[in-house]
């Protein structure tokens, strides 16, 4: 699996999959979200009110998957960061989910590129460093990692960009 790190908007990575950091309505939000279901347009709203009506609000450290409807993408994979509430190995673990569970719906849906943003970092608050260790470790422990290609880490903003990078040892 090759690690790649760029700074740009999610919306305009081409990929097979992106992630999106959504909230457990899947109805779209701010930030990522928010972006994503504007630019991705109505399949992909229409997608996650099927996945809600089928078995309700995505808990945290879950993923489910939908179209990518105008995105370049070919799908959406939307999960649930934690929201910081202080240093708490649960919290920890549920971003590890996040980014584990997304990686195994890739598999499962025969993924080869999927781009993740940083999750739970902005309005969740989770700190930006311990969220960037969380999610490199995960990403390159994760055990099925020959089946996925490359893994694209998209940072929005400077400061996600320079940890990433500090992180990675680039």
């Amino acid at each position: 699996m090759i690690l790649e790190l760029i700074k740009a908007d999610i919306t305009t990575i081409k990929a097979d999959a992106i992630v999106n950091a959504a909230n457990s309505s899947l109805l779209g939000g701010g930030g990522v979200d928010g972006a994503i279901h504007r630019k991705g347009g109505k399949a992909i709203l229409n997608a996650c009110v099927a996945i809600r009506n089928k078995q309700g609000q995505c808990k945290t450290g879950n993923a489910v998957i939908t179209t990518a409807g105008n995105l370049t993408a070919k799908y959406v994979i939307h999960t649930v960061g934690p929201v910081w509430n202080g240093e708490s190995e649960k919290n920890n673990a549920l971003l590890a989910d996040c980014y584990r569970n997304s990686l195994i719906l890739a598999i499962e849906n025969n993924v080869k590129t999927i781009a993740f943003p940083n999750i739970s970092t902005g309005i969740y608050h989770f700190p930006k460093d311990k969220a960037a260790e969380i999610a490199i470790r995960t990403v390159s422990d994760f055990d099925q990692k020959e089946k996925i290609e490359k893994v694209i880490f998209v940072c929005f903003d400077d400061e996600n960009y320079e940890l990433y990078l500090q992180k990675l040892g680039k």
